[in-house]
């Protein structure tokens, strides 16, 4: 079994913690933290500074796609970043939690 994290940013702490809720209750996620941070990036040929809150979102590989589509659905940026990273070393332990807590 391949694991992953997912990031993606929100707005605010309430769009963040319902999808958090959501892909957790669906099983599709293991394990989600929330963490407060500044962005700064350049929209349409804007300079921006923003308040986010960032998911770190732990899972097996094979949810990315479903994962992916229920942020496009939850979110409300128009473009929602969506990153995943393999997991390249984790414990026995904590591979088992995240293989019996998702689907």
């Amino acid at each position: 079994m391949k694991l992953i994290i997912i990031q993606t940013t929100c707005p605010n702490k309430d769009e963040a913690k319902n999808i958090a809720k959501i892909l957790i209750e669906k099983k599709l996620a293991a394990c989600i933290q929330m963490s407060e941070i500044e962005s700064f990036y350049k929209w349409e040929g804007e300079f921006c500074e923003d308040n986010e809150v960032l998911l770190s979102i732990k899972t097996k590989k094979d949810n990315f796609k479903k994962i992916k589509s229920k942020i496009k659905e939850l979110h409300s940026y128009d473009v929602p970043e969506i990153i995943s990273c393999d997991i390249k070393n984790v414990s026995n332990d904590y591979k088992k939690f995240i293989g019996d807590s998702c689907r």
